[in-house]
Parts: C-alpha cells; sequence; structure tokens
C-alpha cells in the first residue's frame, strides 16, 4: 500500500480539492483507494455527501480502541472509500501526544489497511504541528499545493526544510494551484520558479470557478465535468503525483 499526503503549511491553497479528484483518479485507474479526511473543517467528507463524524469520536481510532475499519465508509464511487473526518480531530495533536510513538501513530493506524488497499490520500489540514510530523512518516510522498505568490514561494522553502528535519522523507512535490494567468506575478512565477527547483510538478491548477462547483455537485471534478479545463489538469497531475519509485502501484 503506497501514501500520498497533500499538505501544505497554509490554507485556502486547494488541498481538499486536489486529495478529492486525484483519489477519485487513482479509485477510477482501477485501484483500491482510501481517501483520511484529517482535517476538522470536513470538507472532503461533505464532498462524499458522508457525515463528519466517527463513532466515539477520533480518539478512539488514535488510541486504537476502535479498529481503523471499523470507522470507514464506502462512497458513490467504485474502490474509493473514505475514513470521515470528525470535529474532535481539533484535538489531533493532544490525542496522538497522548500514545506511545506519537510521531508514528497515523502510520501505525494504516498499517493493517495494508491488504485492502492500493493507495491512502491523506487530506491534511494546514498546520505544523505532531500531525504534521505524523503525516511525514506516514506518507511516500508530500504533494504540495501552491499559489504562485511570493508568500506561496516561501512557505515551500519552509517545508523543505521541515522534511528534512524528520527521519523519515516522503518525496516532496509542488505544483501551482488556483493560478491565474491573467496575472503577472502569477505568470512570472510559474516560468522562473521550475528554473531553479527540481521538485515542482509541471502541471499548474487554474483558478476555475468549476472547482468550486465541487461543493454544489458533491463530487470530484472529473466526474461531473469530466471535460473542462480543471478536469483535464487534474488527470495531468495525477500521473505526476503518483511517478516515482515510491508510489509505483504496480510495484510491490
Amino acid at each position: 500500500m503506497k501514501s500520498l499526503a497533500v499538505y501544505n503549511i497554509k490554507g485556502g491553497v486547494g488541498k481538499t480539492s486536489t486529495a478529492v479528484n486525484l483519489a477519485y483518479l487513482a479509485a477510477r485507474d482501477g485501484h483500491r483507494t482510501l481517501l483520511w479526511d484529517l482535517d476538522p473543517q470536513a470538507a472532503a467528507t461533505y464532498v462524499f455527501r458522508i457525515k463528519p463524524r466517527v463513532k466515539g469520536g477520533g480518539e478512539r481510532i488514535v488510541a486504537n480502541r476502535k479498529p481503523v475499519e471499523a470507522a470507514i465508509k464506502g462512497t458513490d464511487f467504485d474502490r474509493l472509500d473514505l475514513l470521515p473526518a470528525d470535529f474532535t480531530y481539533r484535538h489531533m495533536d493532544l490525542m496522538l501526544d497522548a500514545t506511545k510513538r506519537p510521531t508514528e501513530r497515523l502510520h501505525r493506524i494504516l498499517e493493517p489497511l495494508a491488504d485492502d488497499y492500493d493507495l491512502v490520500v491523506l487530506d491534511c489540514p494546514p498546520s505544523v504541528s505532531l500531525v504534521s510530523e505524523n503525516v511525514l512518516r506516514a506518507a511516500d510522498v508530500l504533494l504540495s499545493p501552491l499559489i504562485p505568490t511570493t508568500l506561496s514561494v516561501r512557505t515551500l522553502d519552509q517545508l523543505t526544510e521541515f522534511v528534512r528535519s524528520v527521519k523519515h522523507r516522503p518525496r516532496l512535490l509542488g505544483f501551482f494551484s488556483m493560478v491565474d494567468r491573467r496575472k503577472r506575478l502569477h505568470r512570472d512565477l510559474i516560468d522562473q520558479l521550475p528554473k531553479e527547483r527540481d521538485d515542482l510538478a509541471s502541471t499548474a491548477i487554474p483558478a476555475q470557478s468549476i472547482i468550486e462547483q465541487m461543493a454544489v455537485q458533491r463530487a470530484p471534478v472529473p466526474h461531473f465535468a469530466p471535460q473542462s479545463l480543471a478536469a483535464r489538469c487534474y488527470q495531468r497531475l495525477y500521473p505526476e503525483a503518483m511517478a516515482g519509485r515510491r508510489l509505483d502501484l504496480a510495484g510491490p
């Protein structure tokens, strides 16, 4: 089982839309896929028409008092399951801190699912925290959306240092999100930054209202608008995120 975390220190950069759409594309591609909504705001859970609730709260899963399998819900899409968000996740740092090996707990929670899924996608809350350290331990690839602004690029530098500070280092892949090519700064950064870094995807996700429609349609963009530019961009980003030795779903 491989794992992909969609994560950024900043909020409002397109993490949930990316996690939802890539998880859908992986399932459509034939892979048994689990999306874990780790954000107490529960946006991914909402998109899939599932109640943002884990019976007994998230602490029962984190403390291993409830099998994680019991909390998993099916979605309307073949081969795609959801581990829903819960409002108690806002206290997940405290839950993790109360366990043994608190930086490895999410990884250990997911281990028993290795025979059931080919891919786990983690939709992560924005933070630098114990949850974040767990995400880095659990993920094979850390996919980080960036709005093309100077501060967002600085955030990528901070994230790079964060990854270097941990023992288990996932492959970091940034990509430009919410791109408006009418803005000169967006165009300039998209042209310049890939010349300076080798950890950026070639695919950029545009700022389009069709992506915002996910919350209205309650479905991934490639499902309800497969011919849209946004859907085509997610379809191009998908193989880039899956590429590399660490996330070869055809491998062992």
